[in-house]
């Protein structure tokens, strides 16, 4: 199933103290969807199960933060992120994103457990002008090589700051 969903500016905020709740398969794919996770997105469960997490990726967010949060979480680290995710109207909610492999009773990633909530305004003025400039960064380079150019720009960044990314998501 493919949507081709218009962005709009139209904002959904997330309420405080709710939390958007999924699991998906080692390839990605929906396999539990809360209902909070509906109601943003948009998508019925039986829209959301079996499809790629991405029917809620935003095309501001730069395919980098995937790269680094897909690489992270296949080797078995949980990782944070902010992200813009878009629902089936095309309005675009922000989301503190934690996200964690689930391991079986041999130690072996099984799927991925995800937790976002809101938040925090000041955090998402931080990360939007890293996100823009990580997003020109992969539009410089050819489509097979953009993630990795605008991971590469970000760490960049913070290594400047003398401050790594968890490190960053974390502190603000």
């Amino acid at each position: 199933m493919k949507y081709s969903v218009q962005p709009t500016n139209e904002e959904l905020v997330m309420r405080d103290n709710e939390f958007i709740i999924s699991k998906t398969d080692l390839q990605g794919k929906i396999t539990y969807a809360n209902r909070t996770f509906m109601e943003y997105s948009g998508f019925t469960e039986q829209e959301l199960l079996g499809a790629p997490h991405s029917i809620i990726r935003h095309p501001d967010m730069p395919r980098g933060v995937f790269k680094l949060l897909w690489d992270t979480v296949q080797n078995g680290v949980e990782i944070c992120a902010y992200v813009k995710n878009m629902s089936k109207s095309g309005a675009f909610y922000w989301v503190f994103a934690n996200v964690t492999p689930v391991v079986d009773a041999n130690g072996s990633i099984v799927g991925y457990y995800s937790v976002r909530r809101k938040p925090k305004p000041q955090a998402i003025s931080a990360v939007e002008p890293l996100y823009r400039e990580m997003l020109q960064a992969e539009q410089r380079t050819n489509s097979k090589e953009a993630p990795s150019a605008s991971v590469q720009l970000a760490v960049d960044k913070l290594k400047a700051l003398s401050i790594e990314y968890d490190e960053f998501v974390l502190s603000l």
